[in-house]
């Protein structure tokens, strides 16, 4: 599969898109070292297609799963239908699975825009810039449909996971779930899950929603040799995935928790009319260890 790609770099970061490919990251890395600060993409996962096997991905209208078939919207039932082979329900928006345009193109930021009609109107934009080892994206949708509707936002990185991997991001509770991955509850975040203070990840599966949440949070790299600092505006919300046995992990800055549609007051839900918009955004700055295994303070 011939994918173009597209190259950002400032002077310590460099970075892919594919554009085609669900206006997706590909790769993040330092770009004297190559170590990657996203989830490295070898060629065959581009090859793939599949923006779920790259760097990050955006989440438009929605983030993550909406239960029942669709949701009610001012005019009427929104229906939805199943998108991704490997989940029974609705997924991540329809952004991700579109091609992508480039609106604008220099050395250090570059404009993705998407005009879709799934499953509404609506128009999804994209703003990648670099500077100085630090990485912003700014996500925004205006809704194109005569008829109001419900609109949320969110990014999904992929970031490596090693032994010594720490994190930091301060909740004060988090969706429990069922079988089903759909929120049932909220609940005090538990020992094991408080990431007020920088900690390595557990070893056991995290799929779940966390709210109350500041938009900073700290990836410590140890052997890697790196820490991320990150600040997300426009999100209330962290989605936190750790699947055991794997090499990477996903910190999800999102506007609203899992099938917010079907919760009381719809909590981080937009409706926007015909023209409105909203926006999400996601600033994360790399910074070197002083010396490998030795913690940064941030």
């Amino acid at each position: 599969m011939n994918t173009p790609i597209l190259e950002l770099t400032d002077d310590i970061t460099c970075l892919t898109l594919a554009p085609a490919l669900g206006g997706s990251i590909v790769n993040w890395s330092v770009c004297s070292s190559g170590q990657p600060l996203l989830r490295h993409s070898p060629q065959h996962a581009i090859d793939a297609g599949l923006p779920g096997k790259l760097g990050c991905f955006p989440l438009v209208p929605w983030s993550n799963r909406i239960a029942e078939g669709g949701f009610d919207t001012p005019g009427g039932w929104q229906p939805l239908t199943p998108n991704a082979a490997s989940d029974a329900l609705p997924i991540h928006g329809s952004a991700w699975q579109q091609a992508w345009q480039v609106l604008s193109q220099t050395p250090n930021e570059v404009v993705l825009q998407l005009e879709s009609s799934t499953p509404f109107a609506y128009r999804a934009q994209q703003r990648f810039s670099l500077e100085g080892g630090e990485l912003s994206i700014q996500l925004q949708v205006t809704h194109l449909a005569q008829n109001a509707s419900w609109h949320g936002l969110g990014l999904h990185p992929y970031f490596p996971r090693r032994a010594d991997t720490r994190l930091q991001a301060k909740a004060a509770q988090v969706w429990l779930c069922d079988e089903t991955k759909l929120p049932t509850g909220l609940a005090p975040v538990a020992s094991l899950w408080d990431f007020s203070r920088l900690r390595r990840l557990p070893e056991g599966l995290v799929d779940n929603g966390f709210c109350q949440w500041d938009g900073q949070c700290v990836i410590e790299q140890p052997e890697l040799g790196y820490a991320l600092q990150c600040l997300a505006t426009g999100a209330d919300y962290f989605l936190l995935y750790c699947p055991p046995g794997l090499d990477f992990f996903c910190i999800e800055p999102v506007s609203h928790p899992v099938n917010a549609h079907h919760l009381p007051g719809r909590p981080g839900l937009k409706l926007l009319e015909f023209g409105e918009s909203v926006q999400l955004g996601v600033r994360f700055k790399y910074r070197a260890l002083q010396e490998r295994g030795r913690r940064l303070a941030l």
